[in-house]
């Protein structure tokens, strides 16, 4: 068995002001409940979160941007955008759902773990710069890959297979090179973006990869997207890590997606990435909690997608 680490994130209630709103603490005891269900708990080394390092939190966001965020987190509370709200708990669960991705890859990098999950919230692959955008405050996948660069690594890739297009994520490397960036997503649908055609530009042309599926779209699309156009993307950009920012909403049950993924359809895709990581880059993968908000499939969905990483 490979060492593989959990890191864990506090379930605070992020939204209170939004009752029923879909990104709620019983996601993460969902998840556990999953990964305890099946003793797969008992084989993860467990760690929980700490909070981001301000320094590498401003590398990738405006510290204008941080600062409205934490004083409207100080004030009460209060929106960001339409879906996006914050009461005073948001500040320290942001924190430590980045915190918690920069922990794990640290661990990664240094060879303490080959691979871990982190099951985060709030998501992060839609905040960008300046915004926060569908529930994300901060970058998590993205700040874990700007800390795998600046532990020694020169390249790494994020794989994003949420039902949304991270576009967050996709504009915070759109002009570099060393970051890869590659998305299975439904098209059109929110956030709007992610055509085929967005490729990056500047130094960063060629190092984002786009795939969008219509609604309806399930496991042959996926698959199919792997082979043609992710698996050759990594091959020509060849990461020392992979990053995976592992949402759950294109599962069949999930209430706001359109995707027919099951829980088996996870599996395959994990084993893929796993596979390919075991024969480049040692082994080492690094996976993100983003969305998924059918407790029933995160339930199922997570457990099948940790066991392929052990």
């Amino acid at each position: 068995m490979k060492s593989v680490g959990w890191v864990d994130s506090p379930e605070f209630d992020l939204h209170h002001h939004d009752e029923g709103h879909p990104e709620c603490p019983e996601r993460l005891i969902a998840i556990r409940s999953g990964l305890s269900a099946r003793n797969l708990d008992s084989r993860l080394l467990l760690e929980p979160a700490r909070p981001v390092d301000r320094s590498l939190l401003e590398r990738l966001h405006a510290p204008s941007y941080i600062e409205i965020v934490r004083s409207l987190c100080m004030r009460g509370g209060g929106r960001l955008d339409a879906d996006t709200s914050v009461v005073p708990e948001s500040w320290d669960a942001a924190l430590k759902s980045a915190g918690a991705v920069t922990q794990a890859v640290t661990n990664v990098v240094a060879g303490a773990w080959q691979r871990a999950f982190c099951s985060v919230r709030p998501p992060g692959h839609h905040a960008t710069f300046a915004r926060a955008m569908g529930f994300c405050l901060f970058g998590n996948a993205a700040l874990g890959a700007q800390a795998a660069l600046d532990a020694g690594l020169k390249r790494v890739a994020i794989l994003d297979w949420d039902v949304h297009h991270g576009n967050g994520t996709q504009s915070l490397f759109w002009d570099r090179g060393d970051v890869l960036f590659a998305s299975w997503h439904q098209y059109p649908f929110y956030p709007g973006t992610g055509r085929a055609d967005e490729i990056g530009e500047g130094a960063g042309r060629g190092f984002t990869v786009n795939c969008p599926l219509p609604a309806g779209a399930g496991e042959l699309e996926y698959l199919s997207s792997w082979s043609e156009k992710i698996l050759p993307a990594l091959e020509a950009h060849q990461p020392e890590m992979v990053i995976i920012s592992a949402g759950f909403d294109s599962d069949h049950r999930d209430p706001l997606g359109g995707h027919t993924l099951r829980a088996a359809s996870y599996e395959k895709l994990t084993a893929r990435v796993v596979e390919w990581a075991d024969r480049h880059c040692a082994g080492r993968v690094v996976s993100v909690l983003e969305g998924g908000y059918s407790l029933e499939a995160l339930d199922e969905d997570v457990a099948v997608h940790v066991a392929a990483l052990l």
